[in-house]
């Protein structure tokens, strides 16, 4: 059995699958393997089939119900023995602190107690945890972290993704790949640390054309006002906005082709140019992606809520990744940094603005969403005018950005379609 998982394409789970033992007992044998002393097994180190482990706290109960009061020195052993059986079948936490050519790791040993810290080159990566039994494996959610995660789920692993922010808190000492790694191994282990959602190529593959559109949309900005100052010291001002500047640009240039030299004409219109290419990267960009939100049936369910777009819709599905992640649509909101940030002392809480946590990017659509909806909505409900009239009007428009994202996860938690006449539970109550 242990030469069989030293074979090529074997590994120690695949092995303990088939011969139905537990892992720790041939990660065990293994060691003793390669040190040379696996002829001194004792007689106590049997293969212990899994199938009696999972049955083990049942056995326990039936035999503290046979001892009785009588057998509650006998019944502390048990427990202590079933605690330490637990803790065998959990699966084992490990700290990577991942870079470019350079992963450290940081893991103790559940049987021994020790703390081990190892470097890994980027190509023994894989391989290392190819080996091993199935583990917790915490991970800053960073460059390169979401495919790491999607490869090390495929070998059976649990991957945890969290915030930077949140790991630097478990740092001490001084600033260092080792202590990175411990940090990392702390904030896995911690059950306030909120996970990122492990996303698949496609939705990581969605919010890239958002950020190569973002960057277009930067780049063409700059050109733009460019063009408006240049264009100011010679007399002519054009009203706000593109579709503006689109519509009087040809006959600015026609004016100005008479009065300045040909150097300077040629470079503004040169410079217009560019503006338009832009703006077609930009169009071919968007009609990508509404070419993903008609294939996709999650993103047209969400697009028929009041304030989505195509935009909104496509990222909000590819940020969240699996719904059912999140408990409620609060929690899905607060995530998005939706809902007022907290500060309180001594009993007394006191409620600040939205916190802005997460990716600021879903937040701005969603809020912009809500927006367009106060301000050209015939109708956008009895619930936001009611709202209107005592609040200002951005408090508002986040109040229903907030609502509008958790409708977002109401309808991709459960699978259902959107219904402008759904009613409030109070009326339904």
């Amino acid at each position: 059995m242990v030469r069989e998982s030293f074979e090529p394409g074997k590994s120690v789970s695949m092995v303990t699958r088939k011969r139905g033992v537990n892992p720790n007992q041939l990660f065990h044998w293994r060691k003793l393997y390669q040190d040379g002393s696996l002829s001194a097994v004792s007689a106590g180190e049997e293969v212990v089939p899994a199938s009696e482990l999972s049955d083990a706290p049942k056995q326990i109960r039936e035999l503290l119900r046979l001892l009785g009061k009588n057998g509650m020195d006998a019944s502390s052993s048990i427990i202590e023995a079933s605690s330490y059986r637990r803790a065998q079948m959990e699966p084992t936490v490990v700290g990577v602190d991942i870079a470019k050519r350079v992963f450290q790791l940081h893991w103790i040993v559940a049987d021994t107690g020790e703390v081990l810290d190892r470097q890994l080159r980027r190509d023994n990566f894989l391989e290392h945890f190819a080996n091993r039994e199935r583990c917790l494996i915490g991970m800053e959610a960073c460059g390169g972290s979401q495919h790491w995660a999607r490869r090390l789920v495929e070998l059976g692993h649990e991957v945890k993704l969290m915030p930077g922010k949140l790991v630097k808190a478990f740092v001490t000492g001084n600033k260092n790949d080792v202590a990175d790694a411990r940090a990392i191994w702390a904030a896995a282990k911690h059950p306030g640390v909120r996970a990122v959602p492990v996303k698949t190529e496609a939705q990581q593959a969605v919010l890239a054309l958002h950020r190569i559109r973002q960057q277009l949309v930067i780049f063409r900005r700059s050109p733009s006002n460019c063009l408006r100052g240049l264009l100011g010291e010679y007399g002519e001002v054009m009203g706000v906005g593109r579709a503006a500047m689109n519509r009087a640009m040809p006959e600015v240039l026609l004016r100005l082709d008479s009065r300045l030299p040909r150097v300077l004409v040629d470079s503004l219109r040169e410079q217009w140019q560019r503006l338009v290419d832009i703006d077609g990267q930009i169009a071919v960009i968007e009609q990508r992606l509404r070419g993903w939100l008609r294939e996709n049936p999650a993103c047209r369910a969400i697009a028929e809520i009041p304030g989505v777009g195509f935009l909104t819709a496509t990222a909000a599905v590819a940020s969240m990744g699996d719904p059912k992640a999140f408990r409620s649509g609060r929690e899905f909101a607060a995530w998005l940094g939706l809902v007022p940030a907290q500060f309180g002392t001594g009993g007394k809480v006191r409620l600040l603005g939205i916190s802005k946590r997460g990716d600021r990017y879903p937040r701005t659509l969603m809020i912009h969403g809500a927006r367009s909806v106060m301000k050209y909505a015939k109708d956008p409900g009895s619930w936001a005018v009611q709202l209107s009239m005592r609040r200002p009007l951005n408090v508002v428009v986040v109040a229903m950005a907030n609502k509008i994202a958790r409708t977002i996860w109401a309808l991709l938690a459960h699978g259902r379609a959107y219904s402008a006449s759904y009613p409030p539970q109070a009326e339904a109550a």
